[in-house]
């Protein structure tokens, strides 16, 4: 099954967007193996082109979407990592005012994250997310942007390189804990004005969970449980993995293999005309191809 492209209004109901949630502006992830996790993003067709100006962070980028590698060895996001295996550390919405955005969630009972800003640098607010990650709030994406203040172009590189295979934000996976999808069904529908999918409409080839959209209908949330035979040890709250629509599953499958990226393919999961997984890599990261009409 496909899903409309966000930007077609019709397809995207009238919902309440209290927080004027506008997509997502970047997805950070937390390393202290920045060079292995930036040689996966390469393969996918990131390119880095900036470095923040006082911290191990680097900012990789193609076409609208932004990814942030965050090495930084006095976060303790990055210090919390298992044998240095990457974790989606924090999402940054895009709003219309963050500020606001960041008061209306605490009074609904969010944790403020603190900020770490230095002198000159940009305090992006922020809540507390799943398993130790992050929210943030960003009003600054359009002539002028949070990069401008906190990051340093990489000479010679293309700052804006196009999108490989028509690639774009599709979603978000997060692992919840056992009975726990109501609970984050309400979380995100109070927080953020997420809203329910039905379960008949499924995307891609992993119809697992719980799917709800966002407010601005430009990227969708999947909740999954973990297996009844699992030890709850093994299944921590996390944000798992990355979805990325492209308008043609098996041309992008094909673009990717040829550099050098691997898929999942048996009898039950392969890649087909719906969607497309990545092998995990790094002993954590792996991306979903969901198909996405342009």
């Amino acid at each position: 099954m496909t899903i409309p492209h966000p930007t077609h209004r019709e397809a995207v109901p009238d919902m309440p967007n209290r927080l004027g949630i506008d997509g997502i502006e970047f997805i950070e992830y937390a390393t202290s193996r920045p060079q292995a996790l930036g040689q996966v993003l390469e393969s996918m067709g990131f390119r880095p082109v900036a470095r923040h100006r006082s911290r191990e962070i680097v900012l990789y980028r193609q076409g609208g979407m932004n990814l942030v590698v965050n090495a930084h060895p006095d976060d303790a996001r990055v210090s919390a990592t298992v044998d240095g295996q990457p974790v989606i550390s924090a999402v940054a919405f895009r709003v219309q005012d963050a500020l606001k955005a960041q008061t209306r969630c605490m009074d609904l009972g969010a944790w403020e994250v603190p900020s770490h800003a230095k002198a000159m640098e940009l305090h992006i607010p922020g809540i507390r997310g799943p398993g130790g990650s992050r929210f943030y709030f960003v009003d600054r994406w359009k002539e002028f942007s949070i990069y401008d203040i906190d990051f340093c172009p990489i000479p010679t590189v293309d700052p804006a390189p196009p999108a490989l295979a028509g690639m774009t934000y599709f979603g978000l996976v997060q692992y919840i804990g056992a009975d726990r999808s109501a609970d984050w069904v309400s979380y995100y529908q109070n927080m953020f004005d997420f809203s329910l999918i039905p379960n008949e409409q499924r995307f891609g080839i992993l119809p697992k969970g719980t799917l709800m959209r966002s407010p601005c209908g430009r990227f969708l949330w999947q909740l999954i449980e973990p297996d009844p035979m699992m030890d709850e040890d093994q299944a921590p709250e996390r944000l798992q993995r990355l979805g990325l629509g492209v308008p043609d599953v098996n041309a992008a499958v094909s673009l990717l293999k040829s550099r050098g990226v691997e898929f999942v393919e048996s009898a039950q999961l392969h890649p087909e005309d719906r969607g497309a997984l990545t092998r995990t890599v790094l002993g954590s990261v792996s991306f979903e191809l969901v198909h996405q009409v342009a």
